[in-house]
This record gives C-alpha cells, sequence and structure tokens, in this order.
C-alpha cells in the first residue's frame, strides 16, 4: 500500500516530468516554426521568429532545471516555471496571427499549462 506522501511524490514526480515533457515539445515546435519561416519578411514575421526564439530557448532551460538533482531550491524551480508560462503564452498570441502556426500556438498553450500545473504541485 502506498502511503499518501508517497502518492504525493509520485504525482509531483509525473506532473515534473510532464512539464519537461511539454517543454521539449514546445521548443522543438518553436524551432521548426523559426525555421519554415522566411529571411526576410513584416514586422509580425520578424515578432513572430523572435518570440519563437526566445520560448525555445526558455523551454529548454526548463527542461534542464526539471531534470536537476532532487532538492533543488524550489523557489528557483517556480521562478524557471513562472518564466516558461509566461513566455510560451506571449509566444502562442504572437503565433496566433501567423498564418499556418496554429499547431505550434496551441503547443506554447499546452506548455504554458504544463508549468502552470506544475507550480501548483509546488508548496
Amino acid at each position: 500500500m502506498t502511503t499518501t506522501s508517497e502518492q504525493e511524490l509520485f504525482r509531483f514526480l509525473e506532473d515534473r516530468f510532464a512539464c519537461a515533457q511539454a517543454c521539449a515539445d514546445c521548443a522543438l515546435a518553436c524551432a521548426l516554426r523559426v525555421g519554415l519561416m522566411g529571411s526576410e519578411g513584416p514586422e509580425e514575421q520578424d515578432l513572430a521568429r523572435r518570440k519563437g526564439i526566445q520560448c525555445a530557448e526558455v523551454c529548454e532551460a526548463t527542461c534542464h532545471v526539471l531534470s536537476g538533482q532532487p532538492g533543488q531550491n524550489e523557489s528557483r524551480i517556480r521562478t524557471q516555471l513562472e518564466w516558461c508560462r509566461d513566455v510560451c503564452l506571449e509566444c502562442a498570441d504572437v503565433f496566433d496571427g501567423q498564418p499556418g502556426a496554429e499547431a505550434s500556438a496551441k503547443t506554447s498553450r499546452a506548455c504554458a499549462q504544463a508549468c502552470a500545473d506544475f507550480i501548483a504541485t509546488l508548496r
């Protein structure tokens, strides 16, 4: 039989893994989206390119933080997750205005939600 504290630990680890996976998926989607954009374009396309690169980098950094050693500073983890959530939402909003970027916007929002869900498990 599993104790409540063990169940909480399992849930914490599952949420942490789900968030890290969502971050990895988002980083890939953003990188692929940026790769599909032409080198020249209107100001909106340039903004989408910059936001996509930023989102990919923040998601990658968040994966590194989440894959770190147990016992990390919870405040640092929370700050990283909040930053990732916010950047993903900004990126999704920018991608909404780009033709063909619907899947990337959806992936960014899913990552933001995974970060928010994991933040909720932190004390």
